[in-house]
């Protein structure tokens, strides 16, 4: 019962402690709505760009030019070769008369250049499907030391250089991310340093009437839970409709369908419960660092 006294009590003085300090509480407040704002943008950028790296080692693929004096036994030997390779998902042999084929349903232009020729000009190939686009150069290196191997194309250097910068932005966010939560956590551990300066008096008196070092400290561990969550309300609404009106305004894409946005459900709340738990835990924290620091007690 005691406990359960001391627990609403320090409910019921957070509250108002929220409300007596009503102009520090705003701008505790404000602070922590604009840190969480980015911190979300930081969170939607990250997925998305691990959501479109995923999605290009599903599209990637190695083609795998074979010389025309390659034998059935020499094709048997690869494909087999590269069932025991890592970094191999699948591969799919493809005819030069398959490729032919494609060729001449996609432009009637080329159909008539190709109509003209007595033989077929093209090469006999492989299809190579990657688990990891960071290993794709070193996979196809390895495919071109084959002696039959005409060649292993993937757009080389252009894919690097999406990679590159798709694995710079997503570890920059996550620093941005980690930055941002510490710089809410001193925001409001500072107005609850302000909180507690303004109420040394009655912690003086608390403390002379015998309340706990628990009784005194709960309240202003309370009043950063709530100020955290108050925070994230507003950067939860701006998660929510601006995620959706982006997908909406893109048709989940952009530029190419190959960089796919996440679907908004249930991505949105995803993100919104991981800010209601960041708020709420940073602000409790920065209260606790507060209280411990400068209660002594």
């Amino acid at each position: 019962m005691k406990a359960l006294r001391i627990l609403n009590r320090g409910i019921r003085d957070s509250f108002k402690s929220v409300f007596r300090n009503f102009s520090l509480s705003v701008a505790s407040v404000a602070c922590t709505t604009v840190t969480l704002i980015l911190v979300a943008i930081s969170l939607v950028l990250t997925y998305n760009v691990n959501n479109i790296t995923t999605n290009l080692e599903k599209e990637l693929t190695i083609v795998v030019y074979l010389k025309k004096e390659a034998t059935e036994e020499n094709i048997i030997k690869l494909q087999n070769d590269l069932k025991t390779m890592d970094n191999v998902e699948k591969s799919e042999f493809k005819s030069k008369d398959e490729w032919l084929a494609q060729m001449k349903k996609e432009s009637d232009t080329l159909k008539n250049t190709l109509d003209y020729l007595d033989s077929n000009p093209l090469l006999d190939s492989i299809i190579v499907t990657v688990k990891n686009v960071n290993g794709l150069s070193a996979t196809a290196e390895a495919l071109r030391q084959y002696d039959f191997v005409s060649s292993a194309e993937y757009g080389e250097g252009m894919v690097e250089n999406i990679v590159g910068i798709f694995d710079a932005i997503s570890k920059g966010t996550i620093i941005i991310v980690l930055a941002l939560v510490l710089v809410t956590a001193f925001l409001i551990s500072n107005t609850i340093k302000l909180t507690i300066s303004s109420r040394k008096t009655e912690i003086e008196i608390m403390r002379l009437v015998g309340a706990s070092n628990v009784a005194i400290k709960l309240p202003f561990i309370f009043e950063g839970f709530i100020l955290g969550i108050f925070g994230s309300i507003i950067p939860i609404i701006v998660s929510i409709y601006g995620y959706v009106y982006l997908y909406n305004e893109t048709g989940g894409f952009i530029f190419t369908k190959i960089l796919t946005l996440s679907q908004p459900f249930p991505f949105v709340f995803i993100v919104s419960g991981f800010l209601v738990i960041v708020g709420a835990l940073v602000g409790m924290f920065g209260s606790w660092r507060a209280v411990r620091k400068y209660l002594k007690i």
